[in-house]
């Protein structure tokens, strides 16, 4: 059993900037950044490996960067250049195996944390 604990979310005007943090209690091969806005499905935002490789949405590409810590057990997303439409809750979440399906990082996680939001307005 993982579990997780967002923080970080808050509100901020567009072009702003946000970190998040997600604390683990256990090891997890993958860890993802997912979020969801109100009448929208989830969606991913980015995966990284244990390794520290990331894979990011093609949505969040060149104004988000994930990181982990694994001596910490804290991932991070460090969200720049922030614009309305990344308005959502923010989730984290932990695989144990490998997440892939068909060709995407935003497969099978199973953990979640409870969720942190972020608003931006314009």
């Amino acid at each position: 059993q993982v579990q997780l604990v967002e923080s970080g979310g808050g509100s901020v005007q567009a072009g702003g900037s946000l970190r998040l943090s997600c604390a683990a209690s256990g090891y997890s091969y993958c860890m993802g950044w997912f979020r969801q806005a109100p009448g929208k499905e989830r969606e991913g935002v980015s995966c990284t490996w244990s390794g520290g490789t990331t894979d990011y949405a093609d949505s969040v590409k060149g104004r988000f960067t994930a990181s982990r810590d694994n001596a910490r057990g804290t991932l991070y997303l460090q969200m720049n250049g922030l614009k309305p439409e990344d308005t959502a809750t923010y989730f984290c979440a932990a695989s144990l195996a490998s997440p892939i399906s068909a060709g995407s990082c935003f497969g099978e996680y199973n953990f979640w944390g409870q969720g942190t939001q972020v608003t931006v307005s314009s």
